[in-house]
């Protein structure tokens, strides 16, 4: 049998869930946010837009969260699935090819918004089903490669990136046992430099990551919650 002849043209776009971890307006403690734009009829959209017929699609991605976003230091990008669905969008059918980036806390984001994740705002078509996979794509990898790299300072105490991994996993994680596992897989660095702190107390010891690029620690480990 031969492939049938559908004339029925299919578009093609890149859309992109971009995710940090910082705090905004009534929730001061840290949490995981996704950067969104807005769509039509007050509601939200990931950045994203057309690929053209001969454009690198990662290309195009940044170029969206730049132009629509000015987002243009995203630490960490990477494709994510491919959302398929004939009737995602009213109209012609369009397939969304999308990606998972990560941004620093101080990474600009000009013309945006940053959001809760478990509290969003309306979104357009299947957004919201694509910032779920890309925040189960993160919570996955903590467990087993570097990439908190991308969502963490250059530097930082412990307890800090103790609440990053908690905020991005959705459950506190114990700062001791963190440092444990990471130094282990030479994931983290001391620095050797302390952070000072207004008051009195042993002022915190400063790490980094050892890579800025992504790479995998322990193909086997998984950050678990706590036990109830």
């Amino acid at each position: 049998m031969g492939i049938p002849d559908d004339s029925t043209p299919v578009h093609l776009e890149v859309r992109s869930a971009v995710l940090r971890v910082g705090s905004t307006g009534s929730l001061p403690d840290q949490h995981l946010q996704v950067l969104l734009v807005p769509a039509d009829d007050g509601a939200w959209a990931l950045p994203g837009g057309p690929i053209a017929g001969d454009a690198d699609i990662a290309d195009t991605a940044l170029a969206c969260l730049r132009e629509q976003a000015g987002a243009g230091d995203v630490a960490h990008l990477e494709q994510l699935e491919v959302f398929s669905d004939p009737h995602r969008v009213p109209g012609a059918r369009t397939v969304a090819s999308t990606y998972l980036g990560l941004v620093r806390p101080d990474a600009p984001a000009d013309g945006s918004a940053w959001h809760p994740v478990d509290a969003l705002p309306p979104l357009i078509a299947d957004h919201a089903a694509i910032v779920t996979a890309a925040r189960q794509r993160l919570a996955g990898k903590l467990s087993y490669t570097n990439i908190a790299f991308a969502l963490a300072p250059a530097e930082f105490p412990m307890s800090e990136l103790s609440e990053i991994y908690g905020a991005a996993l959705g459950y506190p994680v114990d700062t001791t046992n963190l440092l444990r596992i990471l130094s282990r897989r030479a994931v983290i660095t001391a620095t050797g430099g302390v952070r000072r702190t207004r008051g009195g107390g042993r002022p915190p010891a400063l790490y980094r990551f050892t890579d800025a690029t992504l790479r995998v620690t322990d193909e086997f480990a998984t950050l678990r919650p706590p036990l109830m």
